[in-house]
């Protein structure tokens, strides 16, 4: 199996670092040629499921700005030019909750859109975690800390409350991980 070729690229729009358009010329296997094959560059980002140490397990109820209603949502964030996914989520965990944990998972990592770029996710489980400072997020979002059940967290899930995909799953292979204990 033959992989497809780049032979030029050009970008389109640029609003660094947060998204890059580029139109790449693909040749195809077969020598066919796609003259403008978008292109999406975002940065890639982490997501955390957060177990505390009292065993309930760490969300928020916010709104996204493409989202009518609000929702569950996950720690969060852009990985920054020379961190490591694992130091994004450590720092994300400590900055958007004040709370820190000495066991990490790694959940994966899983590429968003292959056919058009855009990034990797890299989901992870923290483990007992525990408060250690107040909140100093600079998050554009208005959201408020909730403290779940496993039991809620699994019923949350299934009634669709995580509307972003890559929460969804984070809190399933969580969920998965956790039950082969």
């Amino acid at each position: 199996m033959r992989a497809w070729k780049t032979n030029s690229h050009k970008v389109v729009f640029d609003q660094s670092p947060w998204l890059k358009v580029e139109y790449h010329e693909v040749e195809l296997p077969d020598g066919r040629i796609i003259p403008d094959w978008a292109w999406i560059k975002t940065p890639d980002y982490i997501n955390v499921v957060v177990e505390t140490e009292k065993g309930t397990f760490l969300c928020f109820r916010q709104r996204k700005y493409g989202v009518a209603e609000p929702m569950l949502a996950l720690v969060g964030g852009y990985i920054e030019p020379g961190e490591v996914p694992l130091e994004t989520a450590q720092r994300e965990l400590h900055e958007e909750t004040g709370y820190i944990s000495d066991e990490w998972v790694r959940l994966g990592d899983y590429l968003v859109d292959p056919n058009r770029g855009v990034a990797t996710g890299y989901l992870f489980l923290a483990r007992h975690a525990r408060q250690v400072s107040e909140i100093d997020s600079d998050d554009l979002e208005d959201q408020e800390m909730l403290f779940l059940s496993r039991d809620e967290l699994e019923a949350a899930l299934s009634e669709g409350k995580f509307k972003i995909l890559a929460w969804a799953a984070a809190v399933a292979f969580a969920l998965r991980r956790l039950q082969q204990e």
